[in-house]
């Protein structure tokens, strides 16, 4: 690392925009840039990108950011990548052309071949070499999905010819020049196709989704160097030194570094990660084992919950009903009520994930009444959210056996405050936003900074954490026992 290299650039790829962001020693934000890009939904149940869409937004945010930070890349000590996860790309070698539409992890569309896994009984090989059950959600099956219906594409696979990998390999590939085809742990650990004990791709589990070896990506830890970006992109060659995916690296960036930490983040999705230390733990919950990060030799293990629709659930609000004009007026119209008014919305528009697993669900909403307005549709919007949240909690303490102390939170709809006091009164529990609510990017930042001794180790990153405001459950138990009685009847007849 140069003398004059005094920031980090973080690429923060997402299933709705790419953003980039510029952050100092101090892990302040120094400039940003977002972009949205394409949703494309060809049938109901079915969400895919287009690649280049993907690259050519995030490119466009990391040069913007850098522009607006008046940074020169002679100043940037490395990049970090976080990504959303499971998001499944194929690609040619020879080109780096994409043969289709990347498969989003929201999709449903290999449901089928998941299916045809459990009733072969395959699910308990996956589940305990992966720590994942085998739902349309990780890669795997995306891969085999395209392998299969795209003609030729298997023959050309076993012959080499064909690439695949997570969002973050396919940007670290196209920041390279093609030179670096690689993804982290986190990211493999998402795959259906990586053994979590061995920390290496499982033989057996590409033999029964009949996937060639050949097209996956070398795995490393979450902080080195992997290579350098093309000098034509930003004018010099940055070393690109972290890869985490979103989830993952907004855990870090939170500074859960010790058992029984744990952080949710407010996204399009809703994920909670529960740090369990150095050795995975099985879930009996129906949550998922997942790998956190690798660091230094070390890696550490979470259990996860993951809720596919969350902050989703108000663009839905905003582009599907049309109930507000912007994504940021949902809260001031949840406000003109003063309760849901009995109406529960269960937003299962891609299935129901933790702790059920029902990919044949559907939104619906219940309880609507003459006396129903546009702030009871919103206010439930809002509190779908905090009550998934709920389930994944229940599940978790459960699975580790101690109440859960306090949740950090994060991610978009974390910044509003009457979402985060409802979740504190429906969990019990405190809850804390940081002061830096951008951890998933800053997460990529730690640890590509961490790669280069930007930053000397991860106590830094502990000792920059600060608390920005720390909501207390302020409603008594009988009002949360029947608001959790009626959003357990609601997913109930959801699911029938």
């Amino acid at each position: 690392m140069t003398a004059a290299a005094r920031y980090i650039l973080a690429l923060d790829q997402g299933t709705t925009s790419s953003r980039a962001i510029v952050f100092d020693r101090a892990g302040l934000v120094v400039a940003q840039a977002q972009q949205e890009f394409p949703q494309i939904l060809p049938a109901p149940g079915f969400v895919e990108h287009d690649p280049e869409a993907i690259w050519n937004s995030q490119l466009q945010t990391a040069r913007d950011a850098l522009k607006k930070a008046q940074v020169e890349p002679s100043q940037i000590a490395a990049i970090g990548v976080t990504n959303q996860r499971e998001t499944t790309i194929l690609w040619e070698r020879a080109t780096g052309r994409p043969v289709a539409n990347a498969i989003v992890w929201q999709s449903r569309v290999s449901a089928p071949i998941c299916e045809r896994l459990k009733a072969d009984g395959l699910e308990p090989l996956f589940r305990e070499r992966t720590g994942l059950v085998v739902d349309a959600y990780f890669s795997g099956t995306k891969i085999k999905h395209l392998l299969d219906t795209v003609s030729g594409l298997r023959e050309r696979a076993e012959r080499g010819e064909i690439l695949f990998g997570t969002v973050d390999t396919y940007l670290t590939w196209r920041l390279t020049g093609g030179k670096r085809h690689v993804t982290d742990t986190s990211n493999a650990s998402r795959t259906l196709l990586f053994n979590i004990h061995t920390l290496a791709w499982d033989d057996e589990l590409l033999r029964v989704l009949g996937i060639p070896r050949a097209m996956l990506p070398q795995v490393c830890s979450s902080s080195e160097v992997y290579g350098e970006t093309e000098a034509s992109l930003f004018g010099a060659a940055i070393p690109v030194a972290g890869i985490a995916g979103d989830q993952q690296a907004a855990t870090f960036g939170q500074a859960c570094f010790d058992i029984g930490d744990a952080k949710n983040t407010y996204g399009t999705g809703c994920f909670l990660l529960y740090n369990v230390g150095g050795k995975p733990v099985a879930s009996k919950y129906n949550l998922l084992t997942t790998v956190g990060w690798t660091l230094a030799g070390k890696t550490t293990y979470c259990l996860e919950g993951s809720v596919f629709i969350a902050g989703a659930v108000v663009q839905w609000l905003r582009d599907g009903l049309g109930v507000i004009r912007r994504s940021s007026d949902v809260e001031a119209l949840a406000a003109t009520v003063p309760d849901n008014g009995g109406v529960y919305f269960v937003p299962a528009f891609t299935g129901l994930g933790a702790p059920y697993w029902d990919p044949h669900a559907r939104g619906a909403m219940f309880g609507l009444t003459r006396g129903t307005t546009a702030g009871h549709l919103a206010r439930a919007a809002l509190e779908a959210m905090a009550f998934q949240t709920l389930d994944l909690v229940t599940a978790m303490q459960q699975d580790a056996g101690a109440p859960l102390k306090q949740l950090k939170v994060d991610g978009g709809a974390s910044v509003n405050d009457c979402l985060m006091q409802f979740q504190a009164d429906l969990l019990n529990v405190p809850l804390v936003r940081p002061a830096t609510t951008e951890t998933t990017a800053l997460g990529a930042a730690y640890l590509a900074g961490l790669a280069v001794g930007y930053w000397d180790g991860p106590e830094d990153v502990r000792n920059q954490w600060q608390a920005q405001k720390r909501f207390t459950p302020a409603i008594d138990d009988a009002t949360r026992t029947n608001l959790r009685a009626g959003w357990a009847d609601a997913v109930r007849r959801t699911r029938s």
